[in-house]
């Protein structure tokens, strides 16, 4: 059995204080940065062939969204995962899951409340301009639909530590496999790069074949893809298993051989996402864009969206691993503190600011930059002021 290393054992949480003697800065700059993928997200996706709600539209965009789609919310759930079992172990399962009660419940019930039908009364002016904010409200609350947004992530990340707590119950050493192999990709990355591929392929293929890409649960403001909630089941356990022990020995290890190899992810990375461009030109140039698509195409589609999930992800965790837990991301490290924050507090300022931009005779180009750098710019500027409200800043 491995026994916990005192850095696991001490597992701050993802979205968490910090702690200068505990910090992992190299995932705290990998989890800003995805913060901000997120904005960029929501800031150019209207200009685009797959969101095209704006008359503006630049291919470009499409590229970003295709790329940001296929990864970023798998790697949200992998890093909070990461955190997890050592947390559980150190709290206790009552004590942990009391903690994302606080984390995760709380900012989930009061973004569904207030969050959310601010950000799509936007679009329902769009439809329908003479219709009152309560009116709308009232109605998204009683009759829906009742959109989440973003917020599903909250919601979803609180069942899978519901899981965890349980299963941790039942047998701490449950993922003392995965655990090792972590020790093991400290030399071998590949290793564990093709363990982690496989077994996420196994999920999500099958998942993705049988549900299609459009098909989502929805029960009021709880929401997830159901070809997609096996991925981040995977990713999330996969973190925790790294997390578990020996953290810092393992394949997040500042001396580790990840980021050392970070062509490898690159190209790793490139070659199945020019395979689903290639796939998009055969759905809508040569099949026609049938609905439903067929077995062979679901297949092939998310056979190679796994493969980019985990190899940008290996990327982007290689290159922050390269600050070695020193020096300073003029920007990132700034907005630590509050990225969480602005994750949950940006939808409703960048569907705004898309709904005031929409009547300016403006390239696509720039309507999404003016969006993107103003929801940033708003965003952490609100979240600096709601976390000075006393108490604000253990939910935020």
């Amino acid at each position: 059995m491995m026994t916990m290393s005192t850095s696991a054992t001490i597992g701050a949480e993802t979205y968490a204080e910090p702690k200068a003697k505990t910090r992992n800065l190299s995932l705290d700059r990998a989890r800003t940065f995805l913060t901000l993928v997120v904005l960029l997200h929501h800031a150019v996706i209207p200009y685009t062939y797959f969101g095209h709600t704006d008359p503006k539209f630049f291919f470009g965009f499409d590229m970003i969204v295709l790329a940001t789609d296929s990864f970023f919310m798998a790697m949200f759930f992998f890093l909070s995962g990461l955190f997890a079992w050592s947390g559980i172990a150190r709290k206790g399962p009552a004590s942990y899951l009391a903690d994302r009660i606080r984390r995760l419940g709380i900012p989930f019930v009061i973004c569904a409340f207030t969050v959310i039908p601010i950000a799509y009364y936007a679009i329902s002016l769009r439809n329908d301009p003479e219709i009152g904010f309560s009116q709308f409200w009232w109605t998204t609350i009683t009759k829906g639909p009742w959109p989440s947004g973003p917020i599903w992530f909250l919601w979803v990340l609180f069942a899978f530590d519901l899981i965890a707590c349980l299963l941790y119950s039942l047998r701490p050493n449950l993922l003392d496999p995965i655990n090792r192999l972590s020790v093991r990709g400290r030399r071998r990355p590949a290793e564990f790069f093709a363990v982690m591929l496989v077994v996420s392929a196994a999920f999500y293929v099958p998942g993705l074949m049988y549900f299609g890409p459009s098909s989502w649960f929805e029960f009021g403001p709880f929401s997830v893809q159901h070809g997609r909630v096996m991925l981040y089941a995977t990713y999330f356990f996969f973190g925790a298993g790294i997390g578990a022990a020996n953290m810092d020995r393992g394949l997040l290890s500042a001396e580790g051989r990840m980021a050392k190899v970070s062509w490898e992810w690159l190209v790793l990375a490139i070659v199945p996402y020019c395979l689903l461009w290639t796939l998009i030109f055969i759905k809508r140039e040569i099949l026609g864009n049938p609905s439903p698509l067929p077995n062979w195409y679901e297949g092939l589609y998310a056979a190679n969206v796994t493969v980019f999930s985990v190899a940008i992800m290996f990327l982007i965790l290689a290159f922050f691993q390269r600050f070695k837990q020193s020096g300073s991301a003029r920007l990132l490290d700034p907005m630590q503190r509050d990225a969480f924050g602005m994750f949950l507090v940006h939808y409703p300022i960048a569907l705004w600011l898309q709904y005031w931009l929409f009547d300016y005779d403006l390239p696509a180009i720039v309507k999404a930059m003016v969006g993107f750098v103003l929801t940033v710019a708003f965003s952490w500027a609100l979240t600096r002021a709601l976390r000075q409200i006393p108490g604000a800043s253990k939910v935020l």
